[in-house]
């Protein structure tokens, strides 16, 4: 396996902050402690905290549109694909992304940090009206869809594992209905 490059220890190292310290510990400092390189290293790729957190939004945004080109052309394939790749299957087959919602927190700290995710989740709006689905069925699921992913980020009330798969199978059952009229 390829040893991951200097940009992404920097990132993991900021993540292990986050997850380990909390959002307000979330220092160029710090990250360039846990990475083992020295600030000037770390300077080189994140010139300040800023740069270092829409990074880490970037790589988050990227690793789910990576999810979601795996969609196929058939009507409502990137609706199914933007379901699969934010509720799993079963309730247990994922714990709650805490890399994410750490990467929240710190976001909380430059709200402007969030401007890649709001373009993302724009694009992905844009996306799943070309879907082949009625865009209100389309927009009613991914509302639902980001509202569970929020529920199980932040352990509000989630469903038990059997209402977990029930549920998200009917999403999936809609989706199918719609992709059909």
């Amino acid at each position: 396996m390829p040893r991951p490059s200097s940009r992404d220890r920097l990132l993991d190292a900021a993540a292990e902050v986050l997850l380990s310290d909390g959002a307000e510990s979330l220092t160029l400092e710090a990250v360039a402690q846990r990475a083992g390189v020295s600030k000037g290293g770390l300077f080189y790729h994140f010139p300040t905290k800023q740069a270092l957190v829409r990074a880490m939004v970037e790589r988050l945004v990227g690793a789910f549109d990576q999810a979601l080109a795996r969609a196929g052309d058939r009507p409502g394939d990137f609706l199914r694909a933007y379901v699969e790749a934010t509720v799993p299957e079963t309730r247990a087959s994922e714990a709650p992304d805490r890399v994410t919602a750490a990467l929240l927190a710190g976001v909380l700290v430059d709200p402007e940090g969030l401007e890649p995710l709001r373009e993302r989740f724009a694009a992905w709006q844009e996306r799943l009206t070309r879907d082949g689905v009625d865009p209100a069925a389309a927009t009613v699921v991914r509302l639902a869809v980001d509202g569970w992913w929020a529920v199980r980020l932040l352990g509000l009330g989630e469903p038990d594992p059997e209402l977990h798969a029930r549920t998200r199978a009917h999403l999936m059952e809609l989706i199918t209905r719609a992709a059909n009229d």
